[in-house]
């Protein structure tokens, strides 16, 4: 069997709210549907974030053809090693969403050609459903404490919320918010996305740890890993390693320097399903435990991380998604919006490869939506934003 062509597609879908961390905003998330034919008839499907951007996305998919159109796709490892040396992508991160979707597209084929579901293929299930989270991604009080409520009526288990706002006053308030209206049993994360210096992150942490708090997410640098192990050992919530940790040789320096308790994985940021199983293995050598981090991701990566995730032990917190914020999906019976989740968890699917199929009239209605509004609408910018300087950290 050989790969004949790549074809891309961007689609944007709206969110039901408007995301808004310390830098930034968006009103929906754009992906780059991947599908890989074959000379036999199957298709493979991946999909990438837009991350840095839509562009160089596109651009990376189009100058990996020449090093992935006459490939044998199951040959997975020697396609991505080919692409990391012979094409040298191993030394730019930006391009690895991009070859996450193509090596994704791979193992689609390789389970549709095996008929078995990629569960199988990457271990069998030790767990039957994964968990993820509710995200919480409005700033405004009020709201945090109506989208708690809601996180908890529709059984999720997990919070998670941006702080690092311009007064950490106001990121204590809204965690306070959040414990008020998700109840005394839900779990919180806070993601502060290298907001604070050392001194701040410490304060911040110990006065929301009066709210009960599950894990903080990367409240200081994640290139000063000396720093991170000292605020570490400051504060009692565990610290999760995000920034610090996108591929495994992050990973491995993080747990070299004593630096977080839990660390953040993404098969996106990293290349690959492989890699993210890589990662979670390199974690349990260490004794830590793993979740997957996302950049925004449709039906179709998420199913692809819910295999790999159902068939490694060492994920044992709720992961990264955005169903409480999207309104559709592109794929028929799987991911979407929170409705969709049974107390915050995803069953692994049955199928053959990734087992998702595409809803055709749902990705011509969402790329029709990128060309017509596109990354001016569904990126992480608002006016203020373009016209600021930011700096970190802010305290």
């Amino acid at each position: 069997m050989r790969i004949t062509a790549i074809r891309a597609t961007p689609v944007a879908v709206p969110y039901r709210t408007i995301e808004t961390w310390a830098f930034g905003r968006r009103s929906g998330m754009v992906s780059v549907l991947v599908e890989l034919e074959t000379d036999e008839g199957l298709v493979g499907l991946g999909e990438c974030a837009t991350y840095p951007s839509t562009g160089i996305v596109l651009s990376v998919l189009d100058s990996l053809k020449g090093l992935v159109v006459g490939a044998d796709p199951f040959r997975v490892e020697r396609l991505v090693q080919r692409i990391d040396v012979v094409g040298t992508w191993h030394h730019v991160k930006a391009t690895s969403p991009a070859i996450a979707a193509v090596e994704t597209a791979c193992w689609d084929i390789v389970g549709k050609a095996s008929g078995q579901p990629l569960v199988n293929l990457f271990g069998g299930r030790f767990r039957d459903s994964v968990e993820y989270f509710y995200y919480v991604a409005s700033p405004d009080i009020d709201a945090v404490a109506d989208e708690g409520r809601r996180a908890a009526a529709a059984g999720f288990r997990t919070c998670y919320l941006k702080v690092g706002s311009e007064r950490i006053e106001t990121d204590v308030a809204r965690v306070a918010a959040l414990r008020e209206g998700a109840g005394p049993d839900m779990s919180i994360r806070a993601d502060a996305n290298e907001a604070w210096s050392a001194g701040a992150a410490i304060r911040a942490v110990r006065a929301m740890e009066e709210y009960g708090l599950e894990l903080v997410e990367q409240p200081v640098s994640g290139r000063n890993l000396t720093q991170m192990a000292y605020v570490r050992g400051r504060i009692d919530t565990p610290l999760l390693a995000n920034e610090a940790s996108w591929t495994r040789y992050d990973q491995l320096s993080v747990i070299q320097h004593g630096a977080a308790d839990v660390l953040s994985v993404d098969n996106q940021m990293d290349g690959g399903l492989l890699n993210l199983k890589r990662s979670a293995g390199i974690a349990a050598a260490a004794g830590m435990t793993v979740l997957k981090h996302s950049l925004g991701e449709l039906g179709v990566a998420l199913a692809a991380a819910t295999h790999v995730i159902a068939a490694t032990p060492n994920f044992r917190h709720a992961n990264q998604a955005y169903g409480a914020l999207l309104t559709d999906d592109i794929t028929v019976g799987f991911g979407g919006g929170a409705e969709n989740y049974r107390s915050g968890h995803l069953p692994v699917p049955d199928g053959p490869g990734l087992g998702v199929e595409l809803d055709r009239d749902r990705v011509e209605r969402y790329a029709e939506l990128y060309r017509t509004k596109g990354d001016a609408e569904f990126t992480f910018h608002h006016p203020q934003a373009l016209t600021s300087a930011p700096a970190l950290p802010k305290f």
